[in-house]
């Protein structure tokens, strides 16, 4: 496929972004609509466009590059994911919208004091800008083998281009244009999908209901696994940890829960998230399946595939799939892939703002003028860490993403748990040093699981470990008292 046409069609989908851009916002517009769309944004439109904001690339190509070898043990996960949701709707979103937030985290401030806050604010910026940046890494990589190499592009200067698209279609309308830009990237996402598995199934000469047998009979359907406690496909890990993956990564950053707050009320906030729910295990079962159909695509052909999952789709699509179906995959990749990062800088941004640059004592004209040049720094940084991480990476993508979770976002599970679930004060000032040995020991147990628990090997539950001795670490510094409101009432 000619380099030059993939470049083409990506060129045409960001004018489409572009656009979008310019329909949905006004030159000038206040930090407001920057931040929160005005609140006003509709819950279905919300809930539909959160579904690539949640997915990203990652799902896009290393889910179905796992079901090799993980088969459909991913579901689990999802399945813990979805009651993950729940909590967040029905604990975490009244919380945020008693409060009138517009970073969450200005909670740990009114619940434990200044340090607590910045500490949890920080938390959020080190790990969205290092899981954005391995979302975008991946979709760089693809748009590297498919375009840039051919034409002699550095991997640097395609990164660097990467991130100038984003930054074009939100400098200025920020959450005002995601919403719908995420919307239509959404769409493009799934139909892009629906497409390939369509183009596989009748390659290999199949119906929908012979499709659907074939895969429910083939090796990699196995959902369900309860044999073996030590393995980190076993049922009750995948499913706790994704549970609380899905509450750290969705209603304790600010990413997620800024286009939630952006909707008008709470009800219509609860509306996406119920929807968004459902939604999200049937696009799973969807990747999942395509996933299938990949490796019984190559096996019917002959074809030897990468050792590494994640480039199994981007192989089989640029190099043995039709032409279409070839730009159908980058344009995929491309929606989804986008429709994550460019949320991300808009939470960046936001939290960068309001928790570290004292935005509620600043004239409007300032926030505009250090909302604008935030925004600028965050795009910089992103590539610098997508270029670090490509020299460093040795795994698969989806793996490292969600490791990587597990110790930014325990100190997060730790905060929010503690202030949640009793009312005892802390020493404020020595909150950062919990949040800091936290995941360091955390890190320590991760390494030597094997040595020192019989075999046992740690995997998302990481997360698990590391709020939990955020939590005991805060519980040590903290003291009993009887004068503070209910717990409920403090929230």
């Amino acid at each position: 496929m000619s380099p030059i046409l993939i470049a083409s069609i990506i060129a045409g989908y960001f004018c489409i972004l572009i656009g979008i851009s310019f329909i949905t916002s006004k030159k000038g517009e206040s930090t407001d609509s920057f931040f929160l769309a005005n609140r006003s944004s509709p819950w279905y439109i919300v809930a539909f466009g959160m579904i690539g904001t949640s997915l990203s690339g990652v799902t896009f190509i290393s889910v179905p590059g796992m079901v090799a070898t993980a088969q459909f043990s991913y579901l689990q996960f999802i399945l813990g994911n979805m009651a993950g949701y729940f909590v967040v709707a029905l604990v975490l979103l009244p919380l945020y919208y008693k409060l009138n937030l517009v970073s969450i985290y200005s909670y740990l401030e009114q619940r434990f004091g200044y340090w607590s806050y910045k500490t949890g604010a920080a938390y959020f910026l080190l790990a969205r800008t290092l899981g954005s940046a391995f979302r975008l890494f991946l979709v760089a990589g693809v748009l590297q083998l498919a375009v840039f190499d051919a034409v002699g592009v550095p991997f640097e200067v395609s990164v660097i281009i990467t991130i100038a698209l984003i930054w074009v279609y939100t400098f200025r309308g920020g959450m005002k244009t995601i919403i719908w830009t995420d919307t239509f990237q959404t769409l493009a996402m799934l139909v892009c999908v629906g497409i390939s598995i369509i183009m596989i199934k009748d390659a290999l000469a199949m119906d929908f209901n012979g499709m659907v047998n074939t895969i429910s009979e083939s090796k990699y359907s196995r959902v369900f696994f309860f044999d073996d406690f030590k393995d980190t496909k076993y049922f009750l890990k995948q499913f706790v940890s994704g549970a609380f993956i899905s509450i750290v990564m969705v209603g304790l950053d600010q990413d997620m829960m800024q286009k939630n707050l952006s909707c008008k009320n709470i009800g219509e906030a609860q509306k996406n998230m119920f929807s968004f729910t459902a939604i999200i295990l049937l696009v799973n079962i969807l990747f999942l399946s395509l996933g299938a159909l990949l490796y019984l695509f190559a096996e019917a052909k002959g074809i030897t595939l990468p050792a590494k999952g994640d480039m199994v789709f981007p192989e089989l699509a640029l190099k043995y799939f039709t032409p279409f179906a070839g730009i159908t995959f980058i344009l995929g990749i491309t929606a989804i892939t986008y429709a994550s990062a460019d949320s991300a800088l808009t939470a960046l941004t936001t939290s960068f703002c309001v928790d570290f640059l004292n935005f509620k004592d600043r004239p409007e004209t300032e926030r505009v003028r250090l909302k604008n040049w935030t925004h600028v720094g965050f795009s910089a940084l992103m590539a610098v860490v997508i270029i670090i991480f490509k020299l460093v990476n040795d795994e698969s993508v989806v793996q490292a993403v969600f490791k990587v979770a597990g110790f930014t976002y325990g100190p997060l599970l730790g905060l929010y748990a503690f202030g949640l679930f009793n009312n005892r004060p802390v020493k404020d000032n020595l909150v950062p040093l919990i949040c800091v040995l936290a995941p360091l020991i955390t890190y320590v147990l991760n390494a030597n699981s094997k040595a020192w628990f019989w075999g046992y090997e740690f995997g998302f539950e990481v997360l698990l470990v590391n709020g939990l001795l955020t939590f005991l670490g805060l519980w040590s510094i903290s003291r009993k008292r009887t004068d503070l409101l209910d717990p409920a009432e403090v929230a």
